[in-house]
């Protein structure tokens, strides 16, 4: 689904998130992220490690430290997340409004609880069905995650990484939220699992709620996405349709365009020389001490027009036109 073709679910002004470190230092983990995301689409936030989108999702839901300083606005429902309180977030945003698929599960799980046990919890606080049907409203929540009946009864210690993944993922589900958040939903998942869960995250917006994929595995966006948005050192500097990005006419920021073509399946390529540290960003282009088309003019910011960051993109390159 389109993103205009209904109004937006989550919508996202100039969000920006500081971290707060001795001596002055001063972390930008995000700058001025600015989408819109309707209901029955899914969005794709990609990029390399440590490039700020785990740190979006958890602004979201209130879950960030408290040397953190946060600004914009982030509405979901109607509500400004960002502006909201602990009561608030506690009571009518997290998993009500807005459902998690954590990153790290083992943090999210409780050790001294068995999986059953947990899903009945969540269960009950979201739902309030009657207490005959806990187990099997379980049972299907676990089978929406691919996690197995009979590994119900274990503790997470007892767990794979992977089983712990999906069971995670399982709790998440629980509450229908009309915003899923997911952080990597599919690490340590083999590609069978991956693409399972790929699809019910697919089906969750096909039921007329929105969801918010973060992740490495480019071919699990491929396949669940209707939107990618690129994000490098805080910013986002491209976002586009799946389909224009995954295909034709290809990924217009030259970031963008390095991180398919480090996939195994296309030139298996990385892009040369590491992320800046969020803590000693340049004036400048981000990207420019990375980039092969780099020049005089990469040393003031890019504005995004278009849904595009770049001083020098794709398109307007030589070598685009074979692309």
């Amino acid at each position: 689904m389109k993103a205009d073709a209904t109004p937006a679910l989550l919508t996202l002004r100039d969000l920006t998130v500081r971290f707060r470190l001795r001596h002055g230092v001063e972390v930008a983990a995000v700058t001025a992220v600015s989408l819109d995301l309707a209901a029955g689409e899914c969005l794709a936030l990609v990029g390399e490690s440590g490039c700020g989108k785990s740190v979006l999702a958890a602004a979201l839901l209130g879950l960030l430290p408290a040397n953190t300083e946060v600004t914009g606005t982030a509405v979901v429902g109607g509500v400004d997340v960002l502006a909201a309180d602990e009561r608030t977030l506690a009571r009518t945003v997290r998993g009500r409004l807005i459902g998690l698929v954590p990153q790290s599960p083992a943090a999210h799980l409780n050790p001294v609880r068995t999986v059953r046990a947990q899903l009945h919890e969540t269960i009950r606080e979201l739902l309030a069905p009657p207490r005959d049907r806990l187990p099997d409203l379980a049972r299907q929540a676990a089978a929406r995650a691919s996690f197995p009946a009979d590994h119900l009864d274990h503790h997470p210690h007892q767990l794979s990484g992977g089983l712990a993944q999906r069971a995670a993922t399982a709790l998440a589900l629980v509450g229908d939220a009309p915003l899923l958040l997911a952080d990597e939903p599919t690490t340590g998942l083999d590609r069978d699992l991956v693409d399972a869960t790929a699809d019910e995250l697919r089906r969750h917006a096909d039921s007329g709620r929105a969801v918010l994929i973060v992740t490495h595995d480019l071919t699990a966006a491929q396949r669940v996405a209707d939107r990618v948005a690129v994000m490098y050192a805080g910013r986002i500097v491209e976002l586009a349709p799946a389909a224009d990005f995954f295909g034709t006419p290809g990924p217009r920021h030259p970031y963008a365009h390095g991180l398919l073509e480090a996939l195994p399946t296309r030139a298996f390529r990385p892009i040369p020389g590491m992320p800046p540290e969020l803590s000693r960003l340049p004036d400048g282009c981000a990207f420019a001490p990375r980039c092969p088309h780099t020049t005089t003019a990469c040393r003031e910011q890019p504005p995004r027009r278009d849904g595009l960051a770049c001083h020098h993109p794709r398109t307007h390159l030589p070598e685009a036109a074979g692309a």
